[in-house]
């Protein structure tokens, strides 16, 4: 039988919040920095509201300062390859 409501992740629908974003570890800082910045500049180019976003645009800025604060405090500084956990 087949499925008829697919999971995000097997639709290729999945979203991922800037929160989720920022404590990412595949991802470096400035990696996260440019892909947040991205965001940023494309939800300010037109009106979305939090339900159409699934989160609140000024989480994005928020998102921003965690990793700016991580990598002041020296988390994050490489990615995370594989067999090195």
């Amino acid at each position: 039988m087949a499925e008829t409501n697919p999971s995000p992740a097997a639709s290729g629908t999945a979203r991922f919040t800037p929160m989720q974003i920022a404590r990412h570890r595949l991802f470096t800082a400035k990696e996260k920095i440019d892909l947040l910045n991205k965001i940023r500049a494309e939800i300010r180019g037109a009106y979305f509201s939090e339900r159409e976003l699934g989160f609140p645009p000024s989480e994005v800025d928020d998102a921003i300062a965690a990793v700016r604060l991580g990598a002041q405090r020296g988390e994050q500084v490489r990615t995370v390859v594989w067999g090195d956990n």
